[in-house]
């Protein structure tokens, strides 16, 4: 566990620094220097792009870290390393769709705001660099290299947006031209990420591709099942709120939601060098390994994310004073999200077991079928109560979700995350839960319900 100890510190270092400058960015330099209408234009590319990434990727960033340990010889290596490079350039394909369809979807997108019409490009632009991000992040990663791709993902990114938003204030440049900035911004760490990960592993094109090629492209094609399901879980309620309100509400969600997003940080920094651990592990078919890894991580991330919600909670009132008001009735959205947020945690490297098993099918096609429900139950609550309403539906995805994973991987593994640690910890909170002094925030939680 030593790696995973110090890649994790490195990690969980430099995503909270991150998350830090994310919140300056999100909290007070977005609200006071962008009009509530572009700052909610900004999430609603964002998440679009987020939304876009999985099928431009080609699910090309699991398949590296579920297949390459499985190659001892260079040249299968190169083999597959080839064809993993080559493989998300079908984007081209989804480039000349969108040329064609650019109109259709501009219609779409700005049915209920206008303002989105004029981005499709944008949109579509930073869902390809995003895609190849992840496939030289995840280059890295088999590795054991995983600390410079973070920080280019959760650092960099949101140091150069200080900057432009910066710029912006001082005039130096417009609301438009930042727009454009963003997206090349997103084009070089791409690029930057492709040098590194070059560096560190040389691709010697060999297309000679390896013998389970067709294993290999069906795992890809259904990852892109999963990996859109899981960023629609997570992505897809500000692209309907754009939908159905105006988009200023997006921005409103969207700090609501990053406050409650702080409590996955944690998670985020352990996945990113459990994942390749899982697979070797899987590979290997050491059950007791698995399950000590699977244990250990729910209950850490269990302890630190509980820790952040109840921080995050107990200051909630403070934080909100110190935002514009129109920011400040995000209470719902904040408390249902960050609860989610600690289950998500309390599943461990659960989507590493189960992504990175023979099983991973049947998850994915409950992915969709979730993901479908996240769709509807957006569809049936945002018109009927707003914002709140969309992060009920978010947690209802999320609840039903990870529910579902922690039954499946205890029917077809027989191993499960909570220990009598975990219930001691649970037990020990809810003894003394009048030391966390909650209620005045209840109180105010409570007034703001629908």
């Amino acid at each position: 566990m030593g790696i995973v100890l110090k890649q994790s510190l490195n990690n969980t270092l430099i995503t909270y620094s991150g998350f830090a400058i994310g919140a300056l960015n999100l909290l007070f330099l977005y609200t006071r220097f962008l009009s509530d209408e572009y700052f909610g234009l900004v999430n609603v590319i964002l998440s679009a792009s987020s939304v876009l990434m999985p099928i431009l990727a080609f699910g090309i960033p699991n398949t590296l870290v579920k297949y390459y340990s499985g190659f001892q010889e260079r040249n299968g290596k190169d083999g597959f390393l080839t064809l993993m490079v080559f493989l998300p350039l079908t984007y081209c394909t989804f480039g000349a769709i969108s040329y064609l369809a650019n109109e259709t979807i501009g219609n779409f997108l700005s049915k209920e705001n206008p303002i989105v019409k004029g981005y499709v490009w944008h949109i579509f632009i930073i869902g390809v660099a995003m895609a190849y991000f992840e496939v030289f992040y995840a280059w890295a990663k088999v590795q054991m290299k995983s600390v410079f791709g973070n920080f280019m993902k959760e650092v960099f990114s949101r140091i150069v947006i200080s900057v432009l938003l910066l710029m912006v204030y001082w005039d130096v440049i417009s609301v438009l031209t930042f727009l454009n900035a963003m997206v090349g911004m997103y084009i070089l760490r791409t690029l930057i990420m492709q040098a590194y990960a070059l560096r560190s592993l040389r691709l010697k094109l060999n297309f000679s591709f390896p013998a389970n090629t067709r294993e290999i492209l069906t795992y890809s094609t259904l990852i892109i099942l999963g990996g859109s399901a899981a960023i629609v879980l997570l992505e897809v309620d500000k692209v309907m709120i754009n939908q159905f309100i105006e988009i200023k509400n997006v921005a409103y969600y969207s700090v609501a939601g990053y406050i409650a997003t702080v409590i996955a940080v944690p998670s985020r920094s352990m996945h990113n060098i459990t994942y390749p651990l899982t697979a070797e592990i899987l590979h290997k078919k050491d059950i007791t390994a698995l399950k000590t890894l699977y244990q250990k991580s729910s209950l850490t991330l269990f302890i630190v994310s509980g820790l952040i919600f109840i921080l995050i909670v107990l200051n909630l009132n403070d934080l909100y004073n110190l935002l514009p008001e129109s920011y400040r009735s995000g209470y719902v959205i904040v408390f249902i999200i960050g609860f989610a947020r600690v289950y998500d945690a309390l599943l461990g490297n659960n989507n590493a077991i189960m992504y990175n098993s023979d099983f991973y099918r049947a998850l994915l096609l409950m992915g969709v079928a979730l993901a479908i429900l996240t769709i509807l139950l957006n569809l049936w609550l945002i018109p009927k109560y707003g914002l709140d309403g969309a992060a009920i539906a978010s947690f209802m995805a999320f609840f039903i979700y990870n529910s579902i994973k922690l039954g499946f991987v205890k029917w077809k593994f027989g191993i499960q995350p909570i220990t009598k640690e975990t219930l001691r910890l649970y037990f020990f909170c809810w003894h003394y839960r009048p030391f966390f002094t909650l209620y005045p925030f209840l109180s105010t939680l409570c007034s703001t319900l629908p």
